[in-house]
């Protein structure tokens, strides 16, 4: 039940945010409006509303839904600085090796800004979660692999947000299983699989997207609510999950390899205009 209270809430929460910010959106619905992959006027706002509701439904859910609350609100926060502030000259660098590979020329992009600041909160998300190992060392090994796993799940979950409804859908997959996985992290999970739900129609249909500041912000709340599960089996293999797909994308191309799979194609697919 406490897992379903969650994703309603977020559901409820994610719903009352949209309503608001798109009642009185911040700075002018103009600041928020953008062109698609297929080159129709969407807004950010969705990405708006999935950050603040979620953070916001987050904090009905104790010590681990606290430290996703700050997880999330860091990575929505820095997105949105991304997706409002990216200079002309930052939109062709892509991918960490080519925010790393910016730096080395002296130049500081939003996208490397954004890192070091998803970076950080979430560090500050797992010193507030609950520390295990037996000794010194083990705990300082598990803050600094929970911290990955948070802000690599972030950087990851963006990376799926190139076609309508596809991070959403990412988002909602992983979240069930990792609602069903249980532990201390299943409430946090269920909180963005609501949230997640309740803005799919209108990513779907083009109306709105999530930007960096939604994709980050969901991908934050997933990675905490993976990295506060007991098992370290679980937390090591997420964890490497999530760093081999985001070495890959540097690679390969997300979108070719859904689209040449029947399976992920048709899924893909799924609930689009």
């Amino acid at each position: 039940m406490g897992r379903l209270r969650a994703a309603l809430l977020g559901v409820a929460a994610t719903g009352a945010v949209t309503a608001a910010v798109e009642g009185a959106p911040p700075g002018g619905p103009e600041r928020w409006q953008r062109t698609n992959y297929a080159g129709r006027q969407v807004s950010l706002l969705g990405g708006l509303a999935q950050a603040g509701g979620t953070s916001l439904a987050l904090l009905g859910s104790g010590r681990t839904g606290a430290a996703a609350a700050v997880a999330a609100g860091a990575a929505g926060a820095l997105g949105a600085v991304d997706d409002l502030t990216e200079r002309e000259a930052d939109r062709h660098v892509k991918g960490l090796r080519g925010h790393i590979g910016a730096l080395r020329e002296g130049q500081v992009t939003t996208g490397a800004l954004k890192i070091a600041g998803i970076g950080g909160g979430a560090l500050l998300a797992a010193l507030v979660l609950p520390a295990r190992g037996t000794g010194p060392l083990a705990r300082l090994v598990h803050r600094g692999t929970s911290a990955a796993l948070i802000a690599g799940t972030a950087n990851l979950l963006n990376l799926f947000d190139l076609r309508p409804g596809r991070a959403l859908k990412v988002t909602c997959v992983a979240s069930a299983a990792t609602t069903l996985a249980g532990g201390p992290g299943a409430p946090v999970a269920a909180t963005a699989l609501g949230s997640a739900a309740a803005g799919l129609r209108d990513d779907l249909s083009e109306r709105t997207m999530l930007g960096d500041t939604g994709a980050n912000a969901l991908g934050a709340t997933l990675g905490t609510a993976l990295a506060a599960h007991p098992s370290r089996v679980l937390r090591g293999g997420a964890l490497a999950a999530v760093v081999g797909l985001t070495l890959l994308s540097e690679r390969v191309s997300f979108s070719r390899v859904i689209d040449q799979t029947p399976a992920l194609h048709a899924l893909d697919q799924w609930g689009r205009r």
